[in-house]
């Protein structure tokens, strides 16, 4: 094989556990659960075991500045927004991490080219639970967030209290001079949060000091007194649909100010209107002869994305293609399908596929004033 021919060992079929054993150094893959080929043994007798973004971080030049996001939902088309911001004032910038290319990706390229001047100056980088279930060391971020906190991933988590806290330990290595944003009102992510409240700056998001959005009025108001900032973002002007954007763009644009790269949130209303989600995150795919919008947002994996998109559809006549698997926590009765009812008034139709807990979810639907349900 050309790795076996390059000095590299490869091992394919059964697993021989003193591979591990006599490693200087292990890098986890996040979708490799430590419970597995003695992963939390190797962790806990000393051995250095690292995960991917660390691995990564290690390599990448001090000068580098790190804006990391995390939660539930929206951190794709967040971290999307602040690259897209970042690159239209001309600031060399990464995007990756848990969405496209890894963080490692980056690293390597600075490693093999040493010669030439780093000329990366942010990283944005998507993080997911499972990337952090091995406390970084060298992975230290100018700005953290964590957006949100629903269930989900709960077959490897077990409890929303353990969620929460890989969650926040995005917050374990910053300074007092670096900008933490937090979910507002969450009571799994505040407890998980105490144990790293002295080492940043915490603002909310939905509160102050933090930040607010009219989604009427379609301002963010921006208010963090302990950093300078106090400001407001227009964004009236945003081709992106759903009113869930509104704070995926607030949101990216408070992080960028907070890098302080020299981009300030009043710059920043220039961008609003240019910003694209990635694909497949109410994407328009296409607009027929007919008049028919297509609108693909097959990323809503669970109820509270689906929800946030068929907000953004509200007022307009449309056919909802709905299917997937319930996540229900144990010892929940319900499956939460039955809070995508209210969004659904007033469309055509909503067709379910497969899943028949969706079905049973929406058997009633037609005695609620809408077309009706089609399996």
């Amino acid at each position: 094989m050309v790795l076996n021919s390059t000095g590299f060992k490869t091992v394919l079929g059964n697993f021989d556990w003193n591979l591990l054993n006599d490693a200087d150094v292990v890098v986890v893959s996040p979708g490799v659960p430590l419970e597995k080929y003695g992963l939390s043994y190797l962790l806990q007798s000393g051995k250095q075991v690292m995960s991917e973004l660390d691995f990564a971080a290690e390599a990448l030049p001090k000068s580098v500045k790190i804006l990391a996001v995390t939660g539930t939902n929206g951190k794709s088309t967040t971290v999307t927004f602040a690259g897209q911001m970042l690159n239209h004032f001309g600031i060399d910038t990464f995007v990756g991490g848990n969405l496209g290319t890894s963080l490692s990706e980056a690293a390597i390229q600075h490693v093999t080219s040493p010669a030439q001047e780093c000329k990366l100056k942010v990283a944005v980088v998507e993080v997911s639970s499972y990337q952090m279930a091995i406390p970084c060391v060298y992975f230290h971020p100018s700005v953290s967030v964590v957006l949100n906190l629903t269930p989900d991933h709960l077959e490897r988590h077990k409890t929303m209290l353990d969620y929460a806290e890989h969650k926040c330990r995005l917050f374990s290595h910053m300074t007092n001079a670096k900008l933490g944003l937090l979910s507002f009102g969450n009571q799994h992510l505040d407890e998980a949060v105490k144990k790293y409240w002295n080492k940043f700056n915490p603002a909310w998001i939905g509160a102050f000091p933090g930040l607010e959005i009219d989604t009427e009025a379609k301002i963010a108001t921006f208010k963090v007194p302990d950093i300078g900032i106090e400001s407001q973002l227009q964004l009236g002007s945003m081709r992106a649909m759903g009113k869930h954007n509104y704070y995926n763009a607030a949101v990216a644009a408070f992080s960028v100010a907070g890098l302080d790269v020299g981009v300030h949130i009043e710059d920043i209303n220039s961008t609003i209107e240019k910003l694209r989600p990635p694909p497949h995150r109410m994407q328009v795919v296409h607009k027929d002869i007919h008049g028919v919008t297509w609108v693909d947002d097959s990323k809503a994996t669970n109820v509270e994305a689906t929800y946030a998109g068929l907000m953004g559809l509200k007022g307009q006549k449309s056919v909802i293609l709905l299917g997937g698997l319930a996540k229900v926590l144990v010892g929940q009765v319900s499956n939460g399908f039955e809070e995508l009812i209210e969004p659904l008034m007033g469309h055509r139709c909503v067709i379910t596929v497969r899943e028949m807990l969706l079905l049973d979810t929406f058997r009633g639907f037609r005695s609620h004033d809408s077309s009706g349900v089609v399996r």
